[in-house]
């Protein structure tokens, strides 16, 4: 990144961690994917190799079951990944609506504000005003006792 730590990344270092995380990340799934079929594919090769003196008979239930597991450890692994993408895909939703009312919540707070700082500069004018007239008519009166 940066030859000197304390000056911030910059937006394109960012982007390009970000890329080179994102690539990271689906290497690593594609390669956590790949171990999972090499060991499905291992393992129903083992379970179909047919035993010494095993009946036919034995061979068939042993394939069927085999593939019963097989299509149970898949739908598994599809009904896991499903709720996990739809509550992935929840939270962002809620994320995504949370922030677009902290946006608009920050923009009436914005204008409060400038409302609030208009009132107080009218509200000093008016004090300024109101202390002239005052010291005025201060001037005034001490003018017409001495007369």
């Amino acid at each position: 990144m940066n030859a000197n730590p304390a000056t911030p990344a910059t937006s394109s270092e960012q982007t390009e961690s970000s890329t080179t995380e994102a690539d990271t990340n689906l290497a690593a799934v594609s390669e956590v994917e790949a171990g999972i079929r090499d060991f499905v594919r291992n393992d129903i090769a083992y379970l179909r190799r047919p035993a010494a003196g095993a009946p036919p008979a034995a061979e068939t239930k042993l394939e069927a079951s085999t593939e019963a597991t097989v299509n149970n450890v898949n739908s598994l692994i599809q009904r896991v990944a499903g709720t996990s993408l739809a509550e992935i895909e929840n939270l962002v939703t809620e994320l995504e609506s949370l922030r677009d009312l902290l946006h608009a919540e920050g923009q009436r707070v914005q204008r409060e504000i400038s409302g609030y700082a208009q009132l107080s500069q009218a509200a000093m004018k008016s004090t300024r005003m109101i202390a002239e007239n005052v010291a005025q008519w201060k001037r005034t009166a001490e003018n017409l006792r001495n007369d």
